[in-house]
């Protein structure tokens, strides 16, 4: 017996409104992968932007072992905002196999917002193959693509690039020196330390605050994992 609320679901996917289509995809939040994909299927070609990129962007947060190759598809639309929402839900599936080609898609492809969902991407995979990539962003010409450069170096764990990062700790832009102390709280080293004292003094509170919490975050992988292991056993 099929399910009344996925009957529903698919009736508006099947609409001629483009409105009870949005609606059909905002009601699949929470019926399960397996259920929804073949409906979000109905409407991966869909004749309007909105329906589509949302519709991409789906297949990131239901996933199914046809998600990654529906998505890879994409990754070459003609349209830029669909390659970007393709990129960006390649992150969220949290396969590796994604890394190679969100690291080509980010050199080859021309669109800033493309490359900055590949960026973001790169980071919540948390591969360090990326991190080459990821230092090479920050020389881009567009400050969000170096915000979300600077945030995924940390997610990869990149503390080689600490002493390239410092180079943003006087930005003008404030949300540039909070991605830098929210990253550099994940990056144990001298540098890190001293940056995140510097910037636990900006005058924007949120830098601020992500400073000092940062510096908490060293403290923490500072410490030993069991700091008991090296004490000696009583006899």
């Amino acid at each position: 017996m099929s399910d009344p609320n996925l009957d529903r679901i698919a009736d508006q996917l099947e609409s001629p409104n483009s409105r009870d289509r949005l609606l059909g995809l905002t009601a699949l939040r929470d019926v399960s992968p397996v259920d929804a994909v073949p409906l979000i299927k109905k409407v991966l070609n869909d004749d309007h932007l909105q329906v589509r990129t949302m519709a991409v962007f789906a297949l990131g947060l239901k996933p199914t072992e046809e998600c990654f190759d529906l998505l890879m598809g994409l990754l070459a639309d003609k349209d830029y905002s669909i390659r970007a929402n393709a990129a960006g839900a390649l992150g969220y599936l949290h396969d590796t196999r994604a890394v190679e080609p969100l690291i080509r898609l980010f050199y080859e492809d021309t669109d800033w917002l493309v490359r900055f969902s590949a960026a973001v991407s790169l980071g919540n995979l948390g591969d360090p193959r990326a991190r080459k990539t990821l230092i090479d962003a920050l020389d881009s010409p567009e400050v969000i693509v170096q915000q979300a450069a600077i945030a995924a170096l940390g997610e990869v764990g990149a503390v080689e690039a600490v002493e390239r990062m410092l180079t943003f700790v006087q930005s003008d832009d404030w949300l540039v020196r909070q991605r830098l102390a929210e990253s550099l709280g994940k990056l144990p080293s001298e540098k890190s330390r001293s940056a995140l004292k510097y910037l636990a003094k900006d005058s924007h509170p949120q830098v601020a605050e992500a400073a000092h919490y940062g510096l908490q975050q060293l403290d923490q992988l500072d410490q030993p994992s069991n700091p008991t292991a090296d004490q000696p056993l009583d006899s």
